[in-house]
């Protein structure tokens, strides 16, 4: 009933920010937070969304970063989407985006795949160009049988589409964050490529820097990763979260509705949220 992490078509989810609610509502969430790739503008509708439907929007948005030359997504949950410093810095990051994103094209075209610029872009409309819509491109013209597929065989490092892009450094997107009155979480530390020893460095200065959770339960994560990042959770005293990452049907590691609960050694990061604990013991 609780999901933190989740995506609309403002960046490169397939449904709009008022249908993903409805979809979440049907489900069984009661309690969801919209975690735009660098973009808050989906928020407002819904927040308008979430009082139709009767449950709880939290403003939340999903901040890419540069770790040790290791991509890293920093998750924001109770944001205040009016901060101006927050505006400006995400500004910056959807930049940085569109450069990142006509490189990839050109990268694809080198190896024989043209026309993904124009393509992703009709996908994307408005928002923001992510690797996603260029792998949905893919998909149609049938280079992969879907979006996992592509990040396999395109647009990782050392495969065809992949463009090595600096985003904001750490410390700048948690101040972002924690100036903004929200709390930051690191998202699937699970799908890094970054061995313990790094782990935890990046755990120990996460925290140093006003960290508050990591993702413990999330679509990608396994079983096994649940207990490994609770434990991780524990050693850094470190709340946890829990998130689908949804993005809709189809190129979503997991549905939305259907998580598992933290295990109970974990602190939840809402602990201390009277409006959601009030409609959990509801």
């Amino acid at each position: 009933m609780i999901d933190l992490h989740s995506h609309s078509n403002i960046s490169d989810g397939l449904l709009s920010p008022s249908e993903l609610v409805a979809h979440a509502a049907n489900n069984g969430v009661r309690v969801l937070a919209l975690t735009d790739h660098d973009d808050i503008d989906g928020l407002v509708e819904a927040q308008q969304a979430a009082v139709q439907h009767g449950i709880k929007l939290v403003n939340g948005v999903e901040i890419s970063v540069t770790w040790k030359k290791c991509t890293l997504h920093i998750v924001g949950l109770n944001i205040n989407p009016d901060n101006v410093a927050l505006k400006t810095g995400l500004s910056a990051v959807r930049t940085g985006r569109l450069e990142r994103a006509r490189q990839m094209a050109l990268s694809l075209e080198k190896s024989g795949i043209s026309g993904s610029f124009e393509a992703a872009s009709a996908y994307a409309q408005q928002s923001i160009l992510t690797r996603m819509h260029f792998a949905r491109f893919l998909v149609e013209r049938g280079y992969a049988k879907d979006p996992k597929a592509v990040f396999k065989k395109y647009l990782v490092k050392g495969k065809p589409g992949f463009v090595n892009h600096e985003w904001m450094n750490l410390e700048s997107a948690l101040n972002l964050i924690i100036g903004s009155g929200g709390v930051a979480v690191l998202a699937h530390p699970g799908r890094y490529e970054i061995k313990r020893t790094n782990m935890l460095l990046l755990l120990e200065e996460f925290r140093g820097l006003g960290g508050t959770a990591i993702e413990v339960v999330t679509g990608s994560h396994t079983a096994a990763q649940y207990v490994e990042y609770a434990k991780y959770a524990q050693l850094f005293g470190l709340k946890a979260s829990q998130g689908s990452d949804y993005h809709g049907k189809g190129i979503s590691f997991m549905g939305m509705g259907r998580l598992p609960e933290l295990p109970g050694n974990c602190i939840p990061v809402w602990q201390d949220w009277p409006e959601v604990n009030a409609l959990i013991a509801s």
